[in-house]
This record gives structure tokens, sequence and C-alpha cells, in this order.
């Protein structure tokens, strides 16, 4: 079975079809975020400081670092904050960037095996992208959308990934260091993506045989009761063979669809993080009572 390794300089995680599923926090991104963006910009990175505790408390297994900020130096930012995030915390990490400057710096600051996020099948894309994977010895998240854009059509999806896959080899990145993102649609806006999307992630695990990945609240984008929808769509994503996503660990009805879906296919080894995480802790007493009441039922049997 395929395994991606990422790592920090003390810590492994391991994406994989018998591996529970891999919590991506997604927070430290300015994108959408006008007061993260604006401190960012100015170099306080208190902000950044709080949400990698936090996500890395909650349950992310590794943290997304993204310092898209139009006007500002990318490059030296997210230089800047990929040192601190490591100083805080040893967990694995994406480095985020459509700028391949800024990919280059944060990787040369990067301590460990990142994840790059990340390539699409355009051509420039991958004459620059790749060769930086390779240099670095970093794995690469592939996003199935080339010169022609975003596809509705699955199949579509699936050539670009097959084709981004067979670039990468051609640089001496194995299928392994290749996660691909076959791109969630909003099922508001399209009807078909939930059936589409699952029947995609399946292709790509049995025939390219590579690790997966999303960003989960696409789907529910638009609709009300997101966090429940995308936690119906996380369990079913993952019983499709999904095996990552970049998500906010900080909500819970997501990340309790993942755990269930770790104890359904067997990844949560005699349930013990769901009742580590849900069991309520008996009432003071109760189980002594509870053991003389059972007693006494059994001697009247």
């Amino acid at each position: 079975m395929t395994e991606t390794i990422i790592s920090s300089a003390t810590r492994e995680v391991t994406i994989g079809f018998d591996q529970p599923f891999v919590i991506i926090g997604e927070r430290i991104n300015p994108t959408g975020r006008k007061l993260l963006a604006a401190e960012m910009a100015e170099g306080n990175y208190s902000r950044v400081e709080s949400d990698t505790i936090a996500q890395v408390e909650a349950g992310a297994h590794m943290l997304d670092v993204n310092a898209g900020i139009p006007l500002a130096d990318e490059p030296k930012i997210l230089a800047e904050v990929v040192r601190l995030v490591q100083s805080l915390t040893d967990v694995p990490l994406s480095i985020d960037s459509s700028i391949v400057a800024a990919l280059e710096s944060g990787l040369g600051v990067y301590q460990g095996k990142a994840l790059v996020n990340s390539v699409t099948g355009e051509e420039d894309r991958l004459e620059t992208v790749l060769p930086l994977v390779k240099k670095h010895g970093a794995a690469v998240v592939a996003i199935s959308n080339d010169e022609t854009g975003i596809s509705e059509d699955p199949d579509v999806r699936f050539a670009v990934a097959r084709k981004i896959v067979q670039r990468a080899a051609d640089y001496g990145i194995p299928a392994s260091d290749v996660v691909v993102d076959p791109l969630v649609m909003p099922i508001g806006a399209l009807g078909t993506a939930g059936r589409q999307v699952l029947s995609l992630v399946r292709r790509l695990r049995e025939e390219l045989k590579v690790n997966t990945t999303c960003g989960a609240s696409n789907f529910s984008f638009g609709l009300p009761n997101r966090h429940g929808l995308n936690s119906a769509f996380l369990s079913m994503i993952i019983g499709a063979g999904m095996t990552s996503a970049i998500t906010n660990p900080l909500h819970d009805p997501e990340m309790t669809g993942v755990m269930g879906a770790n104890v359904v296919l067997g990844h949560d080894q005699n349930c013990a993080k769901w009742i580590g995480k849900f069991r309520e802790p008996a009432a003071e007493g109760a189980e002594g009572a509870g053991g003389r009441r059972e007693g006494r039922r059994r001697r009247r049997g």
C-alpha cells in the first residue's frame, strides 16, 4: 500500500491507505482573513502563534502554512512563519504558495521533509515546481487542473492527475510522494459533485495508487449547516479512499466525522481514540452502586 511520509525534524506523519486519516490544519492562511493578513504583512505573528497551538491541541496532524498577501513580500513572510511554527510545534508542515520564489524560501528554512502545496498540470508549473520538490526531497500536492481550468468532468480531472504523476516520475519523484487533490466541487452548485468525487477518489487509489487530499469545506460552500454537511462528506470520502484533508480541526462536527470513519475502517485500534474522546467519566460511586444493582438482578433471576 502507498505511504507518503512527511516529517519535521523530530516527527513523522504517514499518509496512507491503511493509516488513520490525516488532518492538515488550514488556519495559517490569510486568504479571506483580513485581520490576519494585515498582521502578517506588518510582521505581527501573534495570531499565527495562537492558531498553531490551537490547531495542534485540537488534533491536527500537520499544518498548512500560507502567506499569500497581496503586495507583501511573500517569500520573506513565508520563511519567517515556517521558522516560527517549527519553533512552536513538531508537527510536519505543508508549505503553501502559488509563487515559486515563496515555495523556495519556505523550503529553504524548513527542517524535515515538507509537503509542497501545490503543483497543477500546467506546463510552466510542472517545469518550475517539480524540480524544486526534487531538490528539497519533499512531497507534493498535485491539483487536478491545467491550462484549460477546472473541468466538471471527473475523467478529465483523473487524466490531469495521471499526467502530473507521470511527469513527477520523470523528475525522480515517486508516486508515493504525490498526493492528489481531485478538486471538490460545491454540491450546492453541482448536484453530481458528491458522486463524482467519490468515484474519482476510488480511481485514484485503485488505478494510480496515490494518496489524496482536498479542501474539505469547499463541498458545503453556500449551504446552511455547513459543519454537519462537511462531517457527512468527510466520513463518506474517507470510506471511498481519501487519506488526508486540509480542514479546520477546531470544528467538532468535522473531527467527529473523521474519528468515526477511522473507527469504521479499523484505523482506531480498539476504538481507543474514540473512547478517550467521548466516554463520560462515571459519577462518583456510580460503578459500585451499579455493580450492586446488577448483582441483585442476577440473584433474582
